[in-house]
């Protein structure tokens, strides 16, 4: 295994320390774990967010490198996914301030309001409703444990009354009809199901406890694995945005690349099988893409390329563990823009 030494001599903390923990399996108790888990503070990819916090507990959009959105609600969101992504937990008082603010938008239903639109009064402008609203800002909660604080649990029950009868959730809904789906975002077996937001949505019922194995994760999943594009230049993107290599920016396209280490992720969180032949097919798909000293290459920013083979190796692991899944969609050909018939 000769991704033992390259990991464990990477200059963050906040990696060794993840490998220690979730590869090598080590104790909390364990001397060098305690060591790591106190110099994870000084990594600059926690000490630069813990300096540039607001005492409101926000971020600003234009101080934290990399991140574009004008919403410190977003961009709040994402700083908590960077920190429960590195470990931390609802015990640390940066964590704390950051989801009070983002609790302290909640509109009362258990969404969280549509961005810009308060300034606007016409119903036929634009989005009413966007399941990403209230996605992304509970997915930096839940990754950092707030996933049964019962403000939370509000937003779950919110996110599955606008879940659609076929199990995925919607782009929007203007005017009181639902969004079209342009060919990167389209599911293979939904009409009206947008492959973005099932993401996002997904990946908030992953991080808890039992709504990850609930039939709703266990319907979406088998939805977004109906998609069977394995673009090289996508792996490991979701990662290296949580680090701060890729830029944030978007809501319709906030999950629109298919990262397939992104999905594995939530493939075991979810609790799949390695035995069906699409999770099968992807994972013969890495294992062609490692490198010759066991690393996988993210393509756009080498410096990512060991948090992505840390990922991925954790994926891989967990796997081989679940044994208990029954897909229930048909392995169809999929095409995102697929070619129209000619009249003549």
């Amino acid at each position: 295994m000769t991704w033992i030494p390259l990991l464990l001599t990477d200059p963050s903390p906040c990696l060794r320390y993840l490998v220690l923990t979730e590869l090598l399996h080590l104790s909390e108790d364990e001397e060098e774990v305690q060591e790591l888990s106190e110099m994870r503070e000084l990594d600059p990819l926690v000490k630069n967010l813990f300096t540039l916090q607001k005492p409101n507990g926000a971020w600003d959009s234009f101080d934290i490198s990399r991140l574009t959105t004008n919403d410190n609600l977003q961009i709040t969101s994402m700083a908590l996914q960077r920190l429960g992504y590195f470990g931390y937990n609802s015990s640390h008082p940066v964590v704390q301030r950051a989801a009070e603010f983002i609790f302290s938008k909640q509109l009362q239903d258990g969404s969280w309001p549509m961005p810009g639109k308060k300034d606007l009064t016409d119903e036929e402008i634009g989005y009413q409703m966007m399941p990403l609203q209230t996605a992304i800002p509970l997915l930096g909660l839940v990754m950092c444990g707030y996933s049964i604080d019962n403000r939370a649990e509000k937003a779950f029950e919110w996110l599955i009354e606008q879940r659609l009868e076929d199990g995925a959730w919607p782009v929007g809904i203007s005017a009181g009809n639902y969004g079209g789906i342009a060919g990167y975002r389209r599911l293979a077996h939904s009409r009206w199901g947008c492959r973005s937001n099932t993401t996002v949505v997904l990946s908030c019922l992953a991080y808890h406890p039992k709504r990850s194995q609930s039939d709703e994760a266990k319907r979406a999943l088998d939805l977004i694995l109906g998609t069977t594009s394995k673009l090289r230049t996508s792996l490991g993107f979701i990662i290296a945005r949580l680090i701060g290599l890729e830029k944030s920016f978007g809501r319709i396209t906030f999950m629109a690349k298919f990262d397939i280490a992104h999905i594995l992720n939530l493939c075991w969180r979810v609790g799949v099988s390695k035995h069906d032949e699409r999770i099968s097919d992807f994972i013969e798909f890495i294992k062609s893409e490692q490198g010759e000293f066991g690393l996988w290459d993210y393509t756009a920013h080498l410096k990512a390329t060991r948090w992505l083979t840390f990922d991925l190796l954790r994926s891989l692991s967990h796997l081989e563990e679940n044994i208990d899944w029954v897909s229930t969609e048909p392995r169809t050909p999929f095409q995102a823009y697929p070619k129209k018939m000619k009249r003549y």
